[in-house]
């Protein structure tokens, strides 16, 4: 937004969003938390609320006629959205791919008749939809566009903490190495994976402290309540070590020696601090098994099952080639194979060493190379300018004084 804000000063824009688009300037027809279901099972319990909250999203659509649309992942919202756009003549970029590249790989052919541009962030996605007929380019995953300000551990500590769950004090243990612990962004992923973390944690005694990096789509008071009122009693927490609640993760990754990391873009981004790091994940048992009969890669992508004939799902792994990091899933997420491999890490040795120099090659891969082109969410706003000027679509035509872009 902030990219084709830039271009075009007088765009607006409206659609589905979170808080954080919401504060660059998005009118909110839909608030993302509201429609945010992951699983088989958990998606089947909220289909009433995400169809009432589609209509609504649709119905401004159709009222504003927009100049352009921008769709960011979302697949079974936005699969539709782009067939009444389509229908209205509207521009469709789509940034961000769906994973149609594992599975549901028939909707292919609505991507081939409903979308005008895909713009995807892993370079194996460009080579796929190509090869199928779409026009697609790799314009570089947002987290590899920059990195943080590592900074002292002391100023870290003064500046980014938001509740100190145990009873030690951190300020005494400064000289102690950090594990960030990351369950997810949704709170049924915090309930399903942070119980595990913390027996792992606790496991390893009291030569650690830890952090857990609080999502935006939380706040900090639920997950320290569910901490401090159901987990620790649950396990009588009693090493001598802190539990800390902070607002970044990047941050936290940055200052940690390892880290717990729940499937997901969190991967991604330990990969591009370079933190070594165990993926884990725990869905329920029916989501589990629809998803092992239906995941298949296709010929892009270089994917070595382990030794129960399972596929990699962590993105690290599929971008390397191979398993560079371990995962741990459903019945393979327990607290003692989170700290066997968790030992690994920490140690200086080849375990160390060779998942970092493993994270490093996955890093450079997220970034196309080349100087003096536009990456990126730049790049994004360059295609999305050029369509918006190619002109012959009514939403175009009817919005020329004032662009409005659909975002979700």
């Amino acid at each position: 937004m902030a990219a084709l804000r830039a271009r075009v000063p007088e765009s607006t824009f409206f659609g589905l969003g979170g808080l954080a688009m919401a504060g660059a300037g998005l009118e909110r027809v839909v608030r993302a938390e509201d429609v945010a279901v992951m699983g088989v099972t958990e998606i089947l319990r909220h289909v009433p609320r995400i169809l009432r909250e589609y209509r609504r999203l649709v119905r401004a659509i159709r009222a504003r006629r927009p100049a352009a649309a921008v769709l960011i992942d979302f697949p079974d919202v936005n699969f539709r959205l782009a067939k009444h756009l389509k229908r209205m003549g509207v521009p469709v970029v789509w940034f961000v791919s769906p994973q149609l590249w594992a599975w549901k790989r028939g909707r292919l052919r609505w991507v081939q008749e409903r979308v005008d541009r895909m713009l995807v962030i892993f370079p194996f996605e460009e080579n796929f939809y190509r090869a199928r007929g779409v026009q697609a380019e790799f314009v570089g995953h947002p987290l590899a566009g920059g990195t943080g300000e590592v900074g002292s551990r002391e100023a870290y500590a003064e500046r980014h903490l938001f509740a100190n769950l145990a009873a030690q004090s951190r300020s005494s243990h400064l000289d102690r190495p950090w594990i960030a612990l990351l369950p997810g962004s949704r709170w049924k992923e915090v309930t399903a994976n942070l119980p595990m973390m913390l027996e792992a944690a606790k496991a390893l005694g009291s030569g650690y402290d830890f952090l857990i990096p609080v999502a935006s789509t939380l706040t900090a008071e639920s997950v320290s309540d569910f901490v401090l009122k159901d987990l620790l009693p649950k396990i009588n927490w009693d090493v001598n070590s802190s539990i800390t609640l902070v607002p970044d993760a990047r941050a936290a990754l940055e200052q940690a020696r390892a880290s717990v990391v729940a499937s997901g873009t969190a991967t991604v981004l330990a990969a591009v601090v370079g933190n070594p790091f165990v993926v884990v994940y725990r869905v329920s048992a029916m989501t589990f098994r629809v998803a092992k009969r239906l995941v298949r890669y296709p010929e892009e992508i270089v994917a070595e099952r382990d030794a129960a004939g399972v596929l990699p799902v962590a993105m690290v792994n599929l971008l390397a080639g191979r398993r560079v990091v371990p995962e741990l899933i459903n019945e393979g997420f327990t607290a003692e194979r989170v700290t066997a491999e968790l030992r690994g890490l920490l140690e200086d040795g080849p375990v160390r060493e060779g998942q970092v120099e493993g994270l490093r090659a996955v890093r450079a891969s997220l970034w196309p190379a080349g100087e003096g082109r536009a990456r990126g969410t730049e790049r994004v706003a360059e295609v999305v300018v050029e369509l918006m000027e190619g002109g012959g679509t009514a939403g175009v035509a009817e919005t020329a004084a004032e662009k409005q872009i659909p975002t979700g």
